[in-house]
């Protein structure tokens, strides 16, 4: 039962952060947009954005929405501030700090809360620091070193560079058209990375991946859901324990593996090595016309390729060297493994 409330608080959070959208600024102020080099931002119900646009105005915006999702009056507004939160904007050098925290930390009534939601508008060389425990953290548009992290919120990241590190404990993560060093987490939702590239490290622990067009060392895991990719370049690790696996346009060494489903993986271009395992499943794999050593186990293995081959064909296993050796390919499969070249 109290998990139950705590998801339908969250929930409600969500519900507000996404009606603060349309809604007018409670407070606004501007900023030196070249001076602020550093952006800290805390609340501990609302959305966090932080956007490096050019055809914006350096400044902060304050959204204040009630719980039941209406926008009380601005007297009203200033009077719960003032008995109930601290409320805070400074600029010291180069940094701006913002925060919003409740002065009740026992016996409160959340239904009597407010979100506080910050929207940040900077130039593009700024590093962050943010943190929500009940609200969507975004980001677009921002080179340096980026951390941030919500308890009940989704991450939408998109046109950053440097560092980034997000952590949300119970929401969707979304990139796109980021690059350099990529590390983003959520223990209960899906992942959506789209045209990246550097090192990238995705995990969830309860939605599935979706992966496409991206470039890099790339490590992606989940513990709870199916595997999408297409046209990744570079070395993938990924895997999953309770779903099926779907790889094609892959240009890239390859480590996959799933406890609880299939696996087809269709390579146009071999990378350092492939190795796959479905433990409990069937795998289809599509390879290129190359030199390869071939360790390839089922519970039934059929082949369809032509070259020299030299080596030990079974029904169960393949084990040789194909067109001289080469590349290994180290296959795995519970069920039936079918191997056939493009």
């Amino acid at each position: 039962m109290k998990t139950r409330i705590i998801l339908f608080f969250l929930a409600c959070q969500s519900v507000v952060a996404l009606s603060q959208e349309k809604k007018t600024p409670y407070l606004t102020k501007s900023l030196s947009g070249d001076a602020i080099k550093h952006v800290s931002v805390t609340t501990s119900g609302g959305s966090i954005t932080v956007s490096g646009s050019p055809d914006e105005k350096p400044r902060i915006e304050v959204y204040v929405t009630a719980n039941n999702g209406f926008t009380p009056s601005n007297e009203e507004i200033k009077k719960r501030l003032d008995e109930d939160y601290d409320l805070n904007i400074s600029v010291n050098g180069d940094e701006l700090r913002a925060s919003a925290k409740n002065k009740h930390e026992h016996d409160w009534d959340w239904r009597k809360s407010l979100s506080i939601a910050f929207k940040v508008y900077v130039s593009k060389n700024v590093s962050t620091n943010l943190e929500t425990s009940g609200g969507s953290i975004h980001l677009d548009n921002l080179s340096g070193d980026e951390k941030f992290g919500t308890s009940g919120g989704s991450l939408h990241v998109e046109r950053l560079t440097g560092n980034i590190h997000g952590r949300t404990s119970g929401g969707s993560i979304t990139v796109s058209n980021s690059s350099d060093n990529i590390d983003l987490q959520t223990s209960g939702g899906s992942v959506h990375a789209d045209n990246c590239k550097g090192t990238i490290k995705l995990e969830t622990s309860g939605g599935s991946l979706h992966l496409s067009d991206l470039d890099g060392k790339i490590d992606a895991t989940t513990s709870g859901g199916s595997i999408q990719a297409n046209n990744i370049k570079g070395d993938l690790r990924t895997g999953t324990s309770g779903g099926s696996v779907n790889l094609s346009g892959l240009a890239c060494s390859l480590d996959t593996y799933t406890s609880g489903g299939s696996i087809n993986a269709e390579l146009s271009q071999l990378g350092k090595f492939v190795k796959i395992d479905a433990s409990s499943g069937h795998v289809n794999l599509r390879l290129p016309k190359s030199g390869m050593n071939l360790n390839v186990h089922g519970n039934r293995v059929t082949a369809d390729f032509s070259g020299n081959f030299d080596g030990t064909k079974d029904k169960d296993r393949i084990e040789g060297k194909l067109n001289g050796g080469g590349v290994p390919i180290d296959v795995n499969g519970g069920g039936r493994v079918t191997l056939t070249m493009n």
